[in-house]
């Protein structure tokens, strides 16, 4: 019973601190990844006008994203730098004297790795296609309202095949004294209204005309009508992406290479324990300076081979680079750990 207390109270220590080393790692990682991103929305600003809780919004739809990326990552050099604090502090050295073998450590980093690899999943499958598509919509229906941006001016607007003249713009967001104008083939239209305002539905812009006149003519005909109010509809249409289901999202052949790719960032946690305690647990004399070189490296050709063996094994990268990895770092954690403690 004391014994199982024992191994209880060691592995909610190494967990405290993976805990406190993931936070440290995770919170500046994830704030530069936010900045990167911030950079990149001020961008949309050149193109579109967007207000605070709009910015606010587009962050939101980028969350998973952001996410996904950094707590990977995160988790595999916080797990590392725990087991090698430990070896820096001569605590390893001391469990291993008492008996505790290397897998207590690998099983106490499993369950942490094995929930990160579960949620990262269920963000990329089924969160990322939700958030893609109001991301891209969001800046669709921002952009469409960008087009029809209107002010008074001796030039006109276009407003789809027509053209626009506004004589003065109005505090409540209407417009004075608006003059349309557009020449088909056979027949020239001209409307004349007292005011104007522009109403965006679902992405589809109209021209609200208030107290006016029309005139059509042609060659065999010309007209006048008088109106008190005159919709022009469907001229700038706004084309949003459609979402059904997250199987429907996925099963694209565009979206191939990113199913396969996403797939193998989040089972990486998992699949490097091995080498997290290949990495981590060291003779400080010897090896203290390898530590954040090996950790690096790691990272750059786990990710570095789950971009690029697509294009040579196709749906076969998954399986191959899983049975690969995971047979690789075991045979490094054996011979390093295994056969020293």
């Amino acid at each position: 019973m004391k014994k199982m207390q024992r191994f209880a109270s060691l592995e909610n220590y190494m967990k405290q601190s993976l805990s406190i080393l993931f936070l440290s790692i995770f919170l500046p990682l994830f704030s530069i990844a936010s900045i990167v991103f911030l950079i990149k929305m001020a961008t949309y600003t050149a193109i579109i006008q967007l207000s605070l809780f709009e910015m606010s919004k587009l962050f939101f739809f980028m969350l998973p994203e952001l996410l996904f990326y950094t707590l990977p990552i995160s988790f595999f050099v916080a797990a590392t730098l725990t087991l090698f604090k430990l070896s820096n502090d001569n605590e390893i050295i001391v469990l291993f004297a008492l008996g505790i073998r290397p897998k207590f450590i690998l099983k106490t980093l499993f369950k942490p790795a094995l929930f990160l690899s579960a949620l990262l999943l269920f963000n990329f499958l089924v969160l990322f296609p939700h958030a893609k598509i109001l991301s891209s919509n969001f800046i669709s229906y921002k952009k469409s309202e960008a087009k029809f941006n209107l002010s008074a001016s001796e030039f006109g607007h276009k407003f789809g095949e027509w053209l626009l003249y506004i004589g003065n713009d109005n505090l409540d967001e209407t417009y004075s004294d608006v003059i349309l104008f557009n020449k088909k083939q056979d027949e020239e239209v001209l409307i004349k209204a007292k005011k104007a305002q522009i109403i965006n539905d679902s992405g589809i812009l109209r021209l609200k005309l208030t107290s006016g006149e029309g005139y059509s003519y042609s060659k065999e005909k010309f007209t006048q009508i008088n109106f008190e109010v005159m919709f022009i509809n469907d001229t700038m249409r706004t084309n949003f992406d459609e979402y059904e289901t997250p199987l429907k999202y996925w099963s694209s052949e565009k979206k191939r290479k990113t199913l396969i790719t996403n797939t193998l960032f989040s089972l990486f946690p998992i699949l490097s324990l091995f080498l997290v305690a290949a990495i981590g647990i060291v003779h400080v004399r010897h090896n203290k300076g390898r530590v954040y070189l090996f950790m690096f490296l790691s990272i750059i050709v786990y990710y570095a081979l789950a971009l690029t063996l697509d294009t040579l094994l196709k749906s076969y990268t998954i399986p191959i680079l899983i049975f690969v990895w995971f047979l690789s770092t075991y045979m490094i954690y054996k011979k390093t750990i295994v056969s020293k403690f």
